[in-house]
């Protein structure tokens, strides 16, 4: 199933120089093990990349975790012309860490209303971070559920979902 486009007018720019050396140093944290110092906020997706076929890292912060159902919920900040999303869409089965395990995945793209729904929930939960991401997209929000769903509407959401999940 297709996801309808999402648009924002104000899509943050890519980090470039030390800002994307910066935001690229929890890849290294996991490689020397110490994923686990991250918790379950944070995850390390692994894929590939849809020109060059090369393993491809993106260290992301769970919006939602299922630990019934073995699935996770991602956003993506930089909009649906993110490289991970973009590559995701391309080769949906992949392979995420958390903390130390990993886990084989296959990402869902999320509907708008899906979206909103998400973004409704996750808000509450956590204020100064669901403010901090619609401020960055440059999604004006005033604090009210209506305001968040109405952003929720304009972030890619993506589901991952664990194969393996219900045999560990």
């Amino acid at each position: 199933m297709t996801t309808p486009e999402r648009t924002t007018p104000n899509r943050p720019e890519l980090p470039r120089g030390w800002t994307r050396r910066l935001a690229r140093l929890p890849i290294g944290l996991y490689r020397m093990g110490l994923g686990p110092l991250f918790g379950r906020r944070l995850l390390l997706l692994h894929h590939t990349g849809r020109v060059s076929g090369l393993d491809r890292r993106v260290v992301l912060e769970v919006v939602a975790h299922d630990s019934v159902d073995g699935t996770w919920i991602l956003a993506s900040g930089f909009g649906p012309k993110a490289a991970w999303f973009q590559n995701l869409r391309a080769t949906p089965k992949t392979e995420i860490q958390v903390g130390n395990r990993h886990y084989a995945v296959t990402a869902h793209f999320l509907t708008p209303e899906e979206g909103s729904d998400i973004m409704a929930r996750y808000a509450p939960r956590h204020p100064r971070a669901a403010r901090r991401l619609c401020a960055f997209m440059g999604i004006e929000v005033d604090g009210t559920a209506d305001s968040y769903r109405r952003a929720g509407r304009q972030i890619p959401f993506v589901r991952l979902e664990s194969a393996e999940w219900g045999r560990r």
